[in-house]
């Protein structure tokens, strides 16, 4: 029954794209995000931010009107996004010629499945939130990334957050360091993201002093994890590393910690995955009146953001009367980016967008000033560290340095 609803929702996404004609005044971009299930409330920021960037532009570059179209790559059924919905909405952009700019996905393992799609139809991505290092980085990935991913022979993935390379590196700096941590037991979700920061984080672990006295995957869709928590438990770790997001049960483990006693005596860190509001409503706020539970995340939080970046926030609260999760200023930033791009090719072509996308250079944005390198990644290096107190993240410091 499931199958054929999904196959029944790609004839709907590909069908209705088939008919699509190009409006010679019109510059489409869209977006692809999980806009339904527990991620939704950081998305619902990220296309507020979207918005805000394309609103600041009065919706137009030059002579083109810019659509804009957000898509969901999640069904109520999976709590998250699924490779069909994805692919699908890459196929979508892909065959919509008005289409110069798609924005996403969100998930690591998401990407793996549009940028294939995307790079054949040589239309430029810019990722909010993916932060895996196969998309981009030679060497650091599996053996055959990032080419498998670049069919055509050109880029066409970017994205404005930093990649989990520095993230898993200075989480393990952050621990050894500042936290007291000599002994952990890593943790991941199996999925591209977790496995690839939980892999880098306990690859540093060496390079920094901290034992690693276990390493194993854990299964998102189990109900809890007491005996892994006792198994834990009798390593005496000082802390565990969980690569995982909220959508991947990282709350369930919060939780587990505290029931089984790990909490007396061991601190438990996440990356930006779980910096979300979800992953402290899914263990409870009580949870984390117990266990010490700190996360990494690329860039400053809201809160602390300076120049462009704290005016974003001041007009996206006045806006909406609401504080922005962290990623917002991500949706912000990449809109803002695809906007220059189309600003700069001067004309409605994919090819003249993408090239001009990748040579951005000393972009002064929300999120500093920052370019491009060749790889698509951002020159930014700014990570954040925080701690869950009072149902809320805490700013803690600035991680990288002393």
């Amino acid at each position: 029954m499931r199958a054929s609803f999904l196959v029944g929702l790609l004839v709907l996404a590909t069908g209705c794209n088939s008919s699509v004609v190009d409006e010679p005044g019109v510059i489409r971009i869209v977006s692809s995000l999980p806009r339904t299930g527990s991620a939704k409330t950081q998305t619902d920021t990220i296309v507020n931010g979207i918005k805000m960037a394309i609103e600041e532009a009065n919706g137009k570059i030059g002579e083109f009107t810019i659509d804009y179209k957000d898509l969901d790559d999640a069904t109520a059924s999976a709590g998250q996004w699924t490779a069909e919905l994805e692919s699908a909405n890459a196929e979508m952009a892909a065959r919509d010629p008005n289409v110069m700019v798609y924005i996403g996905p969100y998930n690591s393992g998401a990407a793996k499945n549009s940028i294939p799609i995307l790079n054949r139809a040589g239309l430029l991505m810019i990722s909010p939130a993916v932060t895996g290092v196969g998309f981009t980085k030679p060497g650091l990935g599996k053996s055959d990334e990032p080419d498998i991913y670049r069919e055509s022979g050109k880029l066409n993935f970017t994205r404005v957050v930093p990649a989990d390379d520095l993230q898993g590196k200075l989480g393990a700096e952050w621990a050894a360091q500042s936290l007291g941590v000599k002994k952990v037991y890593v943790l991941d979700d199996t999925e591209v993201y977790g496995k690839g920061v939980a892999t880098i984080f306990r690859q540093h672990c060496v390079n920094v002093g901290i034992e690693v006295v276990g390493s194993e995957s854990i299964d998102p869709k189990q109900a809890e994890y007491s005996g892994l928590m006792l198994k834990i438990k009798a390593t005496n770790p000082d802390m565990i590393y969980l690569g995982a997001t909220s959508q991947s049960n990282a709350g369930q483990v919060a939780k587990d910690m505290v029931a089984n006693g790990l909490a007396d005596t061991c601190k438990l860190m996440v990356p930006d995955g779980c910096y979300e509001n979800a992953f402290i409503q899914a263990a409870g706020a009580n949870t984390f009146n117990k266990l010490k539970a700190y996360v990494t995340f690329g860039g400053m939080p809201p809160k602390e953001m300076q120049g462009k970046g704290k005016a974003f926030v001041e007009n996206y609260k006045k806006k909406f009367g609401t504080e922005p999760e962290g990623y917002s200023v991500y949706g912000y930033e990449a809109a803002q980016v695809a906007l220059e791009a189309i600003r700069k090719a001067g004309k409605k072509d994919r090819n003249a967008v993408r090239e001009a996308c990748l040579a951005i250079k000393d972009f002064e944005g929300a999120l500093g000033t920052w370019s491009f390198d060749a790889n698509g990644d951002t020159t930014s290096s700014v990570m954040s560290g925080s701690t869950v107190a009072d149902g809320d993240f805490k700013f803690v410091k600035v991680l990288g340095q002393k």
